[in-house]
């Protein structure tokens, strides 16, 4: 598996910007004034417990439920005030793939990849089922996947699909919504690669909600932790090793954590995993076994 990619200082250009967002559901607040910034050409994987708010957050950015506060900044723009002619451009600049997928069970993968091609643009339907071709072979399909129903598709084809969806309009920035759950570790695996095989050559920048303790040490650049209704910390894999929370602790040095072989420091800041981090890892890792 690939090495996260390195950033310097001079490339951090914020793509997306959350400033003292609150949401909450009646008297039930899920996220209280939480902060939040994604930087151009990473992949951010954003971890948290199971209830705490990482798929509202990601919807509430998409704008998909409501917020009682806060400011959102896509690409330099205030997400809520600018004018509809913007907006609509912003909203093509993004590809969002939900958990599950969310394919349109009624229409072929051809056809799931052109909705967007069809809500946004006008073109014609040769060029539409090249563009859907292309996405089809970007994501690892075989061109006769374009013509098979998603109750066809296995879980991992599903995914791909969904990501070839994702890529309809060649956005900036992509959502992914627990993009390696239900698939198997070589499937997984070979989703991670393919992600930042995407990132690379694309220019993209991925928001990546994930559980996955192997798609954060491998192709993640940055991780960021939701607790407590908001971003207890953000960084590197280092940092959240020396990050002082039990939760974090936790999480990254638990029974079910990765042994942290000795390594340089990997990203956009951080210090280096101590060697009595990697001490207990490995014998964490001994006990589990």
């Amino acid at each position: 598996m690939r090495a996260p990619q390195k950033h310097t200082e001079a490339d951090r250009e914020v793509i997306l910007s959350v400033r003292d967002i609150c949401v909450a559901f009646g008297r039930n607040v899920v996220l209280d004034h939480l902060d939040l910034d994604v930087y151009r050409g990473e992949i951010l994987g954003f971890v948290g417990g199971s209830g705490t708010g990482k798929s509202v957050l990601m919807r509430s950015i998409l704008r998909l439920i409501p917020r009682q506060k806060g400011v959102i900044r896509i690409l330099g723009e205030n997400y809520d005030t600018v004018d509809e002619a913007t907006r609509i451009g912003l909203d093509m600049r993004l590809g969002v793939l939900f958990q599950h997928g969310a394919l349109f069970s009624a229409l072929t993968v051809r056809e799931n990849i052109q909705v967007p091609m069809r809500e946004y643009l006008d073109l014609p339907v040769k060029l539409m089922d090249e563009l859907a071709e292309l996405k089809i072979d970007m994501v690892g399909l075989a061109p006769d996947a374009a013509d098979k129903y998603p109750s066809e598709l296995s879980g991992g084809m599903i995914k791909r699909a969904a990501l070839a969806r994702a890529l309809a309009l060649d956005p900036d920035l992509v959502f992914l919504d627990e993009p390696t759950s239900g698939l198997d570790p070589i499937g997984a695996a070979e989703f991670d690669e393919l992600i930042a095989q995407l990132r690379d050559t694309l220019g993209l920048t991925v928001y990546m909600v994930t559980h996955d303790l192997d798609s954060l040490f491998s192709v993640c650049d940055r991780i960021a932790v939701l607790g407590q209704k908001r971003v207890l910390v953000d960084g590197t894999i280092d940092d959240m090793l020396s990050f002082d929370d039990p939760w974090v602790q936790s999480y990254f040095q638990g029974k079910r954590a990765r042994r942290i072989p000795e390594r340089k420091t990997r990203g956009n800041s951080g210090a280096q995993g101590t060697g009595q981090q990697q001490t207990e890892g490995a014998r964490q890792e001994s006990e589990a076994t």
